[in-house]
């Protein structure tokens, strides 16, 4: 390779390294920032506390109805055992365990009642906000009309109006790792696409770049040694 050659490589090698040096940071910030916390620590595993088990012997079939059912779950639920209706066009009802008749969605109230049962924290709810399935704040990523139960830390527990599932839970740590996770993804708005042409082609230029580097290391010191001697 001629002198003339490899100045015009590293000159290039300099430039693509420019380019890429911004996105490099975020991604490596990002992802050791990710890999600081256990997943489970992220999702709130330790803010949950799981509902005592379902006592199937008191269980009576629920109503039939006329729309096509896709499942039925018995669940132990804050209010009582509920059987849980999953319908084909995706949506859910309920039914009481002990009876089989339907209950009502999940109100205000029984939002609350849900969400203390499955809180393990100690920090006092702040407020009870419904939000339909087309106006869900980021933090949900769930197209279901739920209950908001925020606590005073910033926790936040998603409860289906519905099913009366607990969804989600949000923790301000989570809030964090999902902004992580849009930096790394370089996707702010939905943190969601992980397949744009921004990311394609700064991964390719980052890739050229170390690729690049790699190839005129070598060269480099050969060159060097060869001053020396």
């Amino acid at each position: 390779m001629t002198q003339r050659l490899r100045r015009r490589l590293n000159r290039f090698h300099v430039w693509l390294g420019w380019l890429v040096a911004v996105p490099l940071l975020l991604w490596t910030v990002s992802g050791l920032f990710m890999a600081s916390f256990p997943i489970e620590q992220i999702r709130g595993a330790h803010l949950r506390r799981e509902m005592p088990p379902l006592d199937r012997a008191v269980l009576v079939p629920p109503q039939p109805g006329n729309r096509p059912i896709s499942s039925l779950t018995a669940e132990q639920q804050a209010s009582g055992p509920r059987w849980v209706i999953a319908y084909a066009d995706g949506s859910f009802a309920r039914a009481d365990g002990r009876t089989g008749k339907r209950v009502a969605a999940v109100d205000r109230r029984e939002a609350l009642a849900i969400a203390r049962a499955a809180y393990a924290g100690a920090q006092a709810v702040q407020s009870v906000t419904f939000f339909a399935a087309d106006a869900n704040p980021l933090d949900l990523r769930r197209a279901r009309p739920a209950w908001q139960v925020r606590h005073a830390d910033g926790t936040n527990f998603y409860i289906d109006s519905e099913s009366g599932r607990l969804l989600a839970v949000r923790s301000s740590l989570w809030r964090v790792y999902d902004l992580m996770w849009g930096l790394h993804i370089l996707d702010l708005q939905d943190r969601e696409d992980t397949h744009h042409p921004l990311l394609y082609g700064l991964a390719a230029i980052a890739a050229a770049a170390v690729l690049l580097g790699t190839i005129l290391l070598p060269l480099t010191l050969r060159r060097r040694r060869r001053m020396k001697s």
